[in-house]
């Protein structure tokens, strides 16, 4: 069973113990940023035969704005933004979300995080990642003796 957890970190693990050490880990990175985040964006991650994804809600955010970052098996995605009401306005619903934000992944050990790729297309960001070689689904043929 996958487990994508809507926090600070999300990962993907199904042992009970790694499950209690990243949602420790979850409240520390939360704690440390709890001043300063404004918000979290909406994500999803999944895998298939070649490689293991993540995509990313950033509707109106410039590619530019954004860093990747990959250490010790964590993704972390930030950026910061601030969109100022023109003319001074003001709001009646301002559901469209600014400000700075940092979402971390930990990322499975089967991936090839040097050989990443990213890609920002129609508000979605959506990150690549292979698979080694030797993680992928292989056929093995049976020999008639």
């Amino acid at each position: 069973m996958t487990s994508y957890l809507p926090s600070a970190i999300s990962t993907i693990r199904t042992d009970a113990f790694d499950r209690q050490v990243d949602r420790l880990f979850n409240e520390a990175v939360r704690a440390f940023d709890a001043g300063d985040q404004t918000w979290v964006p909406a994500s999803n991650a999944w895998e298939d035969d070649n490689g293991f994804y993540i995509q990313m809600a950033l509707p109106g955010w410039d590619p530019k704005d954004i860093t990747l970052e990959v250490n010790n098996q964590i993704l972390a995605v930030k950026s910061e933004r601030n969109v100022q009401l023109k003319d001074s306005g003001k709001y009646h619903v301002r559901e469209i979300a600014d400000g700075r934000f940092t979402r971390l992944f930990r990322l499975p050990s089967f991936v090839e995080h040097d050989k990443a790729s990213a890609t920002h297309k129609h508000g979605l960001l959506t990150i690549t990642f292979p698979k080694r070689e030797e993680a992928k689904c292989r056929r093995i043929m049976i020999e008639e003796t």
